[in-house]
């Protein structure tokens, strides 16, 4: 099933069932009103969904009404925690030998991770607000899964189970303040702002056969200002699948319901097929021709990032997000949804 959070005026939004298309979709408030309390109560709830996601893919309830991303919340508006893994080695490698660093010795062995916000994530089509260009503003294209409770010390194979829904993410990055907050011997915390999410969070059955082995073998597309950048493959280069990225988040406490998992920019040694943050685009640039010399993005830019199905269907819907000054207006919140009071 494919689920979704719709805006509301609240904090965590109104829970939706969408069609496996995108097409069209139904609240869920019969069953549950937030996507927290399914996930806290999965084995009773998510069933229910189900039938509800059913029904609806045969276009069997009169009160559904077409699905529109743009009134999405984050599919987990707020979480109990996100954390971020560096699931391709070839990400973190490019970076550190265009920077003239070693990968550390236990680099295939140990993921690394770092905490990002969770209390404030963006809709998928909410704009990006930054102070300033200056800081580097950098998109990251890539995958992540919200669990439900994964006990501490959990094997790789147990974590696994522990995934309940999968989703893109957008996780900004601002460049340029990396290194003094690296420096003091700690960060991320300014350099890595709100992220942004896929309006729909889907059930890993929703991906078939492209679901194998904790890892989504389909491509991730970045398009930044219209042209697409990126192409690249997630499955075949990703060294840590999901099981092991949450097993390592569980090595010391226990993981509660709701925690998401990101795996890091989706990075392919093929050069060819593009890049998924600006970052590794400027660490080929450094490697090839000595200097960067690709910019950050500036306001008034766009990233629109997307996966599709073997069936060529959006699986998640899309990343579509504008950058814009902290000091813009904001635009006037669009009015309740159709079937709001249903």
């Amino acid at each position: 099933m494919k689920l979704a959070t719709y805006k509301d005026g609240s904090r965590d939004g109104q829970l939706v069932v969408v069609s496996r298309d995108l097409s069209q979709a139904h609240y869920a408030n019969g069953i549950a009103s937030r996507l927290q309390q399914v996930l806290d109560d999965w084995g009773f709830l998510s069933p229910q969904l189900e039938a509800l996601s059913v029904s609806l893919n045969h276009g069997k309830l009169r009160h559904a009404f077409n699905f529109e991303p743009a009134r999405c919340m984050a599919p987990l508006p707020r979480a109990y925690q996100w954390a971020d893994g560096c699931a391709y080695l070839n990400h973190g490698a490019l970076l550190r030998k265009a920077a003239g660093v070693d990968m550390p010795e236990n680099a295939a062995l140990d993921p690394l991770m770092c905490q990002g916000g969770s209390d404030d994530f963006l809709g998928a089509c909410e704009p990006a607000r930054f102070v300033s260009e200056a800081m580097g503003i950098d998109f990251e294209a890539e995958i992540a899964v919200i669990t439900g409770d994964v006990p501490m010390g959990a094997t790789p194979g147990q974590a696994l189970e522990g995934v309940r829904l999968l989703m893109l993410a957008n996780d900004w990055r601002l460049r340029h303040l990396i290194p003094a907050e690296l420096a003091k011997g700690q960060g991320f915390v300014q350099s890595k702002p709100a992220t942004a999410f896929s309006p729909v969070a889907v059930t890993p059955d929703e991906l078939g056969a492209a679901w194998a082995g904790g890892r989504v073998d389909l491509s991730l597309q970045s398009m930044w200002n219209g042209r697409k950048v990126g192409q690249c493959e997630a499955g075949p280069e990703m060294n840590f699948h999901f099981g092991q990225l949450i097993a390592h988040l569980a090595k010391t406490r226990r993981v509660r319901a709701g925690s998401i998992v990101g795996s890091g920019a989706v990075s392919n040694k093929d050069w060819s097929r593009g890049y998924s943050c600006i970052a590794e685009k400027r660490a080929i640039e450094t490697l090839e021709k000595g200097v960067p010399k690709t910019e950050f993005m500036k306001f008034g830019d766009s990233i629109r990032i997307e996966m599709k199905g073997r069936d060529g269907l959006s699986v998640f819907g899309a990343i579509d997000q504008d950058v814009v000054s902290v000091h813009e207006p904001e635009a006037p919140e669009a009015g309740a949804a159709p079937g709001a009071t249903v």
